[in-house]
């Protein structure tokens, strides 16, 4: 069986790691190389680093500190904000990311996701989808909707639909965040997951609301992600990473323990 990985999450604006609430009202939480590597220390699967005011502001990803924080930890990192070409994939590859994140860029230029898969392969792209719940329509029948540009723009899109399209296009990951959950520590929307998990044949990342180990725990369970990924608690220390896997080993979940991570 497939061990459930642990992610932490660093969203980067101006150069410094933030975290919100329901992405607003952010608050300075360090330096991005500094807590990736003590990340990579404490025992995480992998490392999300996500530029989020290069969607809002039009601008591209900042390298340099993808490239500082690529240093400073060995375990695989995916980047995004701010990918708009194939080109600018590529750059953010050689800065030292094993996976990029299309978000913004991939529902407004759907075809840029095949585009990347296929120059970089689906296991290179990940597409992340930002979802809010709405009153379930015609246009949108499963009750969540896509939400973009750092989570400001409502865009009319089905939340499954879209993630089914994406992964036809070539996304090998899905990072799927609750709007309404972000920072807010009330467990992810496992109706949400499991409602996007349950229709795509690729491994789906949990975002949004983590407040302690159970609530990793039902992600996997009653979600079926395949990962999940948390920010404000491992940043503030309320929990460690080695405490989350603990629970989910103790639930019987399969991951890989802090001390295996610092033998391999």
């Amino acid at each position: 069986m497939l061990r459930r990985r642990v992610i932490p999450c660093l969203d980067v604006a101006d150069g410094r790691v933030v975290k919100g609430t329901r992405f607003v009202d952010l608050k300075d939480e360090g330096d991005p190389p500094e807590l990736a590597e003590r990340y990579a220390r404490e025992g995480a699967d992998e490392l999300v680093y996500l530029d989020i005011s290069a969607a809002p502001e039009g601008r591209g990803t900042l390298l340099d500190i993808v490239e500082r924080t690529a240093r400073r930890a060995f375990i695989p990192l995916t980047v995004g904000g701010g990918v708009r070409s194939v080109d600018d994939m590529r750059a953010v590859l050689r800065a030292g990311a094993d996976k990029v994140s299309l978000n913004t860029r991939a529902v407004e230029e759907p075809e840029l996701v095949r585009r990347c898969a296929a120059r970089f392969g689906s296991q290179a792209v990940v597409v992340a989808i930002d979802a809010r719940r709405v009153q379930p329509s015609d246009a949108i029948p499963s009750g969540f909707e896509v939400v973009v540009k750092g989570g400001r723009q409502p865009v009319g899109l089905d939340a499954v639909a879209w993630a089914l399209r994406a992964v036809d296009l070539g996304a090998g990951e899905l990072l799927v965040t609750s709007i309404d959950r972000d920072g807010t520590g009330s467990g992810f929307d496992t109706e949400q997951l499991r409602a996007i998990s349950s229709a795509v044949p690729v491994p789906v990342i949990a975002s949004g609301g983590a407040g302690g180990p159970d609530d990793f725990i039902a992600a996997v369970r009653e979600g079926g992600a395949d990962a999940v990924l948390a920010a404000g608690i491992f940043h503030r220390r309320e929990w460690s990473i080695a405490a989350v896997k603990a629970a989910m080993a103790a639930a019987g979940l399969p991951v890989r323990l802090p001390r295996e991570a610092a033998e391999a």
